[in-house]
């Protein structure tokens, strides 16, 4: 379908870290309109926190397609119930935070480049944000976190490595180890995201936009324009692949196909990442509900 010069797909959603009104949104390509969104002052998080959540950064479905987790670079961590806007656990990580990603147990790993690290935090979801058990693991230029589960590693990539962590499953006081680091091509590893429907991850640094083959540990350029991009997302036959590519300072108004066309675009918004609203079977398992680690 083309709405004017707009590529759209029939029943597709993405959702956005969106920085103009500091929010999460989802939106609709065939109305190219905000369907959903969620602004902390609007929320459960209290005045004095609001300010964690200035610019957001990532937002991923989670928990079965009913939750989204996000994070902004205030350093606010936040676990949201679409239904009702709820902000069902939040927490404050600090240092310029760019992701998050939900562990096997419920608990949450965010990444913050300011300070090179990554932060676990203990999920209590009737007990926070104060007095909430946190860890860092130092990472360089952290910006990216991908659970895999098929391999029970967590990946992050730091500035020329990819690494991956075995994680210690205990619930009060997780913590990560070391496993394995690669060496990248480019510098600067901003995004990273588990390919739909492949044992793969698109990873992009300053030097492109690649397709990382987990079994072979290979890595291929992909097939997508190229430059300044902060995130990747893929879908099922009949999804584009779609990225974000600024067109002012670090963010846009509109999301791209892999050849830079328009999928959604409108006047006035300050986008940081976009991803398709799909399961991510990667990462979670089938039917996933929400886990309190205990």
């Amino acid at each position: 379908m083309i709405i004017g010069s707009i590529i759209a797909q029939p029943d597709t959603s993405i959702i956005l870290a969106e920085q103009s009104e500091h929010r999460v949104a989802i939106a609709d390509v065939n109305t190219q309109k905000i369907t959903w969104d969620w602004k902390p002052a609007a929320s459960n998080v209290k005045p004095e926190h609001v300010k964690w959540f200035s610019s957001v950064s990532d937002a991923k479905l989670v928990y079965n397609g009913k939750y989204i987790l996000t994070v902004a670079s205030g350093g606010g961590v936040a676990l949201i119930r679409i239904a009702d806007k709820k902000t069902v656990f939040y927490a404050y990580a600090g240092g310029n935070t760019h992701s998050a990603e939900l562990l096997p147990d419920g608990n949450i790993v965010t990444a913050s480049s300011t300070g090179n690290f990554l932060m676990l935090f203990k999920v209590d979801t009737l007990h926070f944000p104060e007095n909430v058990y946190t860890k860092k693991v130092f990472i360089e230029f952290g910006h990216n976190v991908v659970w895999d589960q098929k391999r029970q590693v967590l990946w992050s990539a730091g500035l020329s490595k990819l690494k991956s962590f075995t994680y210690n499953f205990n619930c009060d006081q997780p913590d990560l180890v070391l496993k394995d680091s690669i060496e990248l091509p480019g510098h600067e590893a901003h995004d990273l995201f588990p390919v739909y429907g492949e044992d793969a991850l698109w990873l992009t640094n300053n030097g492109g936009v690649y397709k990382f083959d987990i079994a072979t540990k290979q890595l291929k350029q992909a097939d997508i324009i190229q430059r300044s991009i902060k995130s990747v997302s893929s879908g099922p036959a009949g999804y584009p692949t779609i990225v974000l590519q600024p067109n002012e300072s670090w963010w846009s108004n509109e999301v791209l196909d892999a050849q830079g066309k328009p999928v959604f675009s409108q006047k006035g918004l300050r986008i940081y990442k976009a991803r398709w609203f799909l399961e991510n079977k990667f990462s979670y398992p089938a039917n996933d509900e929400v886990r309190v680690c205990k």
